[in-house]
């Protein structure tokens, strides 16, 4: 199979899709790898390292689209990338399209097949692709707040720890999923005042589990969350629905009653965010100031620390990217009920059902779409 790596265009998105040791493993396997001169440069590889892995370097963009039967990227193709996939052609990536709705029509368009990391399954139920990039936004998100609280910032110009006598912040995490355990743990660490909000009695058990009494737990409810986060001074968006547009449980109304200089910082906003006062950022412009309190909605969070995150993602990656490279992506669908939970789109259709009732379209059930795809 002829797989491509493109370098990726977003704002400051460093991470590239496949490392030189994974290049290198699936050229043993007889497979072709097109690489785009100076994609993983911001992760630390450069192009001498590919070309040694095996990799044939281009210039530019085009031959990878081109050329590759396989498209594998860390983030969704923006405008310019999409108009460069075909029908026929498979792109395996990170889409988030419940919120992103042009983006699922030109991909409809294209007719691409197009598999998402963040709704890959695994056997135990929890998502293998996504998981350690949210272990990287977790673990970013009291970086981000801390930075925010600061006074230069727009923030309240308080020490996330504090010190001898004088209080540390109080740390608000709403959700207690990988990104929520994350983010607490951080938190905790700097010496925060923490409390992780959820919905799920089992989820808080095991926060109480691994954290003891460092970090308290409360029950979510509307009521909890406005009374908690009112009183915050850093609130941590870390809620997840698989392929659905996050709930709002942050409100406008809440968002107003916080303490000015106050910080939201919300890492489903890749989902569309869980404050209703959200909307994305880039890397270059992270914040922005709404009713006094200062709001981070990066959506690639871990293009931040790209050496760390492309090493995580590619260990992660990798199995699926030989067994759709091996296989064929029709068998590798057809064989592995988590890899086909990946199919959001094929042939025009919408494939996820989180996916389609957020954009209130039609839906194709990913097995029979998969069925039409072994018969072409």
């Amino acid at each position: 199979m002829r797989i491509g790596v493109p370098r990726e265009i977003k704002d400051h998105e460093d991470r590239v899709g496949l490392i030189p040791s994974a290049v290198h493993e699936l050229v043993a396997h007889g497979h072709a790898v097109l690489v785009e001169r100076g994609a993983g440069l911001g992760a630390g590889h450069d192009d001498a390292a590919y070309a040694a892995a095996g990799a044939t370097l281009v210039n530019g963009p085009d031959p990878v689209f081109d050329d590759a039967e396989l498209i594998v990227k860390v983030k969704e193709p923006l405008a310019a990338e999409r108009k460069r996939l075909r029908r026929g052609q498979t792109l395996f990536t990170y889409l988030h399209l419940a919120p992103d709705p042009e983006q699922a029509r030109d991909l409809l368009a294209s007719r691409v097949t197009a598999i998402a990391y963040e709704t890959v399954t695994a056997a135990d139920g929890t998502l293998p692709l996504l998981t350690p990039m949210s272990e990287v936004a977790g673990r970013l998100a009291p970086q981000a707040g801390a930075w925010c609280l600061e006074r230069p910032r727009g923030g309240r110009g308080v020490l996330l720890g504090g010190v001898a006598g004088v209080p540390p912040a109080e740390v608000v995490v709403l959700g207690g999923g990988v990104v929520g355990a994350n983010a607490a743990f951080i938190a905790a660490g700097m010496g925060a005042d923490v409390t992780v909000l959820d919905r799920s009695p089992d989820v808080l058990r095991r926060i109480i589990a691994r954290f003891g009494g460092r970090v308290r737990t409360v029950f979510a409810t509307p009521t909890t969350i406005d009374s908690l986060c009112r009183r915050a001074d850093l609130v941590i968006g870390a809620v997840l629905v698989p392929g659905a547009t996050a709930p709002r449980l942050l409100t406008a109304e809440t968002v107003k009653r916080m303490k000015p200089g106050a910080a939201i910082v919300d890492v489903a906003i890749d989902q569309g965010g869980c404050c209703e006062t959200s909307h994305p950022t880039t890397h270059s412009r992270p914040t922005y100031v709404q009713h006094d309190v200062v709001h981070y909605c990066v959506t690639n969070m871990p293009g931040a620390v790209a050496r760390t995150a492309t090493f995580a993602i590619n260990n992660a990656t990798l199995p699926f990217v030989l067994a759709l490279a091996d296989k064929g992506v029709a068998r590798a669908l057809a064989e592995d009920p988590h890899l086909r939970a990946g199919l959001n789109v094929h042939d025009g259709k919408i494939t996820h059902p989180a996916v389609a009732h957020a954009l209130e379209v039609g839906f194709l059930a990913p097995e029979e779409a998969v069925g039409t795809f072994m018969k072409t």
